[in-house]
């Protein structure tokens, strides 16, 4: 049958702008990449290295007030407290023996530990510290144990009811004094580098260098 007149043949037509709509499409695509890669940020090769030093400190500050020496001792405490009657002629007396126990701890207080004063070398997985001097951490009287031992008070003399606090106090200045004379500064330092030595150890570290302030 012969062709109408008048009328176009789009067949051949279509098929033209399908391919150019794809070859625009792929064009727009590339520009695209390649936009992308000149206004891409450059890679960096920087690397983010992990600071050692403040989990070594914490690891420390977590053990707080390292308890490292225990003394149980005991004082006998005899005080008298002189007292003058009939203008001088009379001497009284108000007097209390106490037999004192208590308990002296000393160690180090780890919280006062910082950054600077922790060195660490991790290639050669080596650690430096600087521990705060030990000292006495409390000194407590032993309640359950502790007694007055004997009381006595003159005819003429007021009896004096804070004598036997008084004799307490001196009792717990004594006992100090004698956990101090007997080395417990001494035993608690040693103590207390063994324990920081073995938790720096346990954290991986090969040698431990321990040095101490004051």
């Amino acid at each position: 049958m012969a062709e109408e007149k008048g009328e176009t043949p789009r067949g051949p037509l279509t098929a033209m702008g399908m391919i150019a709509a794809a070859v625009i499409i792929a064009l727009s695509v590339a520009a695209a990449f390649v936009l992308g890669r000149a206004y891409a940020p450059a890679a960096t090769s920087d690397r983010i290295a992990s600071r050692p030093t403040p989990n070594v400190v914490l690891a420390m500050r977590d053990l707080s007030r390292l308890e490292a020496a225990t003394f149980h001792m005991e004082k006998v405490i005899e005080l008298t407290d002189e007292q003058s009657r009939l203008f001088g002629l009379v001497q009284a007396r108000d007097q209390i023996l106490l037999v004192a126990v208590g308990d002296v701890v000393a160690g180090v207080d780890l919280s006062k530990v910082g950054d600077q004063d922790v060195q660490v070398d991790p290639p050669g997985r080596s650690v430096h510290v600087v521990l705060p001097a030990p000292e006495v951490l409390s000194t407590a009287i032993d309640e359950a144990q502790t007694h007055v031992y004997g009381r006595s008070t003159d005819l003429l003399a007021a009896r004096k009811e804070e004598l036997e606090g008084l004799a307490r106090k001196e009792a717990a200045e004594q006992i100090e004094r004698g956990a101090r004379d007997g080395g417990i500064l001494d035993r608690a330092r040693a103590s207390a580098e063994r324990t920081v030595r073995a938790l720096l150890q346990s954290l991986g570290f090969e040698r431990v260098v321990v040095e101490w302030k004051g």
